[in-house]
């Protein structure tokens, strides 16, 4: 039933009347008030018209989103739509967010939805191995968040913000915790409520069996989304995702040098086809050929199959890989095999 149809049963007319009278006693009316107040419940437009947005934000009263809603021409009163709150008793129980919402709905309905919270839904995809700051590019081009304040919480605020996930946290970033998945988002919402979002999708991803299996090799969950980011970004094609996992855990175990150049990349800041002389000479900590064991904190955001690998790696006897023209990584056991598929894979 549409919104016109629903309008014209004999239910809904006897309960906008009994709201009418409500709100005509509610606001002083005498004489005609019965009829004003019905008149005010109305729709603004008799015809269909194309939906308007407003978004309400948090901790809104009922006459202050009232006010919203007649700054967009949705109710003619602001103060009658709060009067049909009460009277319905939902003003306590209106949510904030986005919302499209038509003239041609009356007051009771457009109060009913806000209660309801039946807000726009934006589907957002955050791919596999982008960073915080890519993140927080997607989010704000889409209207989710603020870039500044999403990036002053997510890169600076993270100890700040209690969620499960979080304890033990051994630095501010959450850099690795912003679990890459399709989110359905409103706008409108606190900057805190879209980055809790991705914790609770993370706590959930990362289930206790693997949690268990990164315990095991010794890892707290910090670790483990560590080493997950560096597979995430060094590995092309997902089936060598564990491979590279047992290549970094066999360089830890013999007290090498990881070397690993998205390491570097995330150390300058920047994205670059090849890593040059120059740029293994960046001052990082973040910077694995210059410093041993794994970076401070994760690089990126690894995905559910990169977090797997990092707690489950395969059993392989290499030490060394390098990456071919076709995408997928040439593994070596000894210094001298690297040389030589260096030589001929980058000539």
């Amino acid at each position: 039933m549409n919104a016109v149809e629903a309008r014209s049963t004999p239910w809904h007319r006897r309960a906008a009347r009994l709201l009418a009278a409500a709100v005509a006693g509610a606001v002083g009316l005498g004489g005609l008030g019965l009829a004003v107040a019905w008149w005010q419940v109305r729709p603004i437009s008799p015809q269909a018209v194309p939906p308007r947005t407003v978004i309400i934000p948090p901790g809104a009263s009922a006459r202050q989103i009232g006010d919203r809603l007649a700054g967009v021409g949705l109710v003619r009163s602001a103060k009658t739509a709060a009067v049909v709150a009460r009277a319905l008793r939902v003003a306590d129980r209106l949510h904030y967010g986005e919302y499209a919402l038509s003239p041609s709905q009356s007051t009771v309905e457009i109060v009913r939805t806000i209660a309801r919270g039946e807000t726009v839904q934006h589907r957002i995809t955050i791919p596999e191995g982008f960073t915080v700051r890519q993140i927080a590019e997607v989010l704000a081009a889409a209207g989710i968040v603020d870039r500044d304040q999403f990036l002053a919480l997510a890169l600076a605020g993270g100890r700040s913000l209690p969620h499960p996930v979080l304890a033990g946290l051994p630095t501010d970033s959450l850099e690795g915790y912003l679990f890459p998945d399709t989110y359905l988002f409103t706008r409108g919402l606190p900057v805190e409520a879209v980055v809790r979002r991705f914790l609770d999708r993370l706590e959930a991803g990362v289930g206790p069996q693997t949690r268990a299996a990164a315990a095991a090799r010794g890892l707290s969950l910090h670790q483990l989304l560590t080493v997950a980011s560096m597979i995430e970004r060094e590995a092309r094609v997902p089936d060598e995702q564990p491979v590279i996992a047992g290549v970094i855990y066999n360089r830890l175990q013999r007290g090498m040098r990881l070397e690993v150049d998205a390491t570097v990349l995330y150390a300058l800041g920047a994205h670059r086809e090849t890593v040059t002389l120059q740029d293994l000479r960046v001052d990082s900590p973040y910077n694995t050929y210059r410093h041993p064991g794994l970076p401070p904190g994760p690089i990126a955001n690894p995905g559910a199959s990169a977090i797997e690998a990092a707690a489950r790696p395969a059993a392989v006897p290499y030490l060394y890989y390098v990456l071919r023209p076709d995408g997928r990584h040439h593994f070596t056991r000894t210094l001298r095999e690297h040389q030589d598929a260096v030589r001929q894979y980058r000539p």
